[in-house]
């Protein structure tokens, strides 16, 4: 990789992991459209790194006492946080178990650029009516076992690329009734465990090749990302009641009409 291909990839991953459009896709679609060879798996490992970094800073108070509160619940004492720290765990289990599943097809069968259009533009419009459609009148320290369940199955079916993890799991989230930024909050805890088992595949594929590894380049690019992606967590939460989905949805909706047009 030279450097303007390693600085555009670790921007795109940081600036798209967090918001509803699909980082995945961003990353097999950019090195397709501009030319470039694929940034293969020790790349990917790097720039989720640094989305991982960017959100475990950015939640840091928060983790602290759901980390906390969620080692009391074993002696039987329950609060919000708890409550909070074991829905997280328990929507992270759905996607687990279709990654373990279903790995080799997503990686084989599900990258192409027409179904990533397809995903798209479904997951988006069902982003627009979950938008407009919930009564956003919860918290995330409302969520209940039954919808962090919910919640999770949607974040599964972000294993198909162009879906978005973060706008299936807000998706659901406004179906639930949460408010817009209690929904992205949700999605953004949701975040951390996924991110690590998916971190944990990419290093045991990783471990099994023998390419050559750009320490400098790598490490680059997990401050690019960290750092792109905290800002647009921060930059996120801040507007996202205002502004609402629909500047997502349309992009989205060029994109995938973008993606048939070319590769049709």
């Amino acid at each position: 990789m030279d450097f303007i291909q390693l600085v555009v990839l670790a921007l795109v991953q940081g600036l798209t992991e967090f918001l509803p459009v699909s980082s995945s896709a961003h990353l097999i679609l950019a090195p397709v459209l501009l030319g470039w060879e694929d940034q293969g798996l020790i790349f990917d490992l790097a720039v989720h790194l640094g989305s991982l970094l960017a959100v475990v800073w950015y939640f840091r108070e928060e983790l602290q006492r759901m980390t906390r509160s969620w080692l009391l619940s074993f002696t039987g004492k329950h609060d919000n946080d708890s409550k909070l720290a074991w829905a997280v765990i328990l929507g992270t289990i759905p996607a687990g178990i279709f990654g373990l599943l279903f790995k080799d097809v997503i990686e084989t069968q599900l990258r192409s650029p027409l179904v990533i259009a397809a995903s798209t533009a479904v997951f988006g419009l069902l982003l627009l009516w979950a938008d407009r459609a919930g009564k956003q009148q919860r918290d995330e320290y409302s969520i209940s076992f039954k919808d962090a369940l919910f919640i999770g199955i949607g974040q599964a079916f972000a294993l198909i690329p162009g879906t978005s993890r973060s706008g299936a799991t807000m998706t659901a989230g406004l179906f639930l009734g949460l408010n817009r930024e209690a929904a992205a909050r949700f999605s953004f805890l949701l975040s951390i465990p996924i991110i690590v088992l998916a971190s944990l595949f990419l290093t045991l594929d990783v471990a099994n090749g023998e390419a050559a590894v750009d320490w400098l380049g790598l490490a680059t690019a997990v401050v690019l990302s960290a750092i792109s992606a905290y800002a647009c967590i921060a930059a996120f939460l801040k507007i996202i009641s205002k502004m609402g989905m629909l500047p997502f949805v349309i992009y989205r909706l060029i994109l995938a009409a973008f993606l048939v047009v070319v590769f049709w």
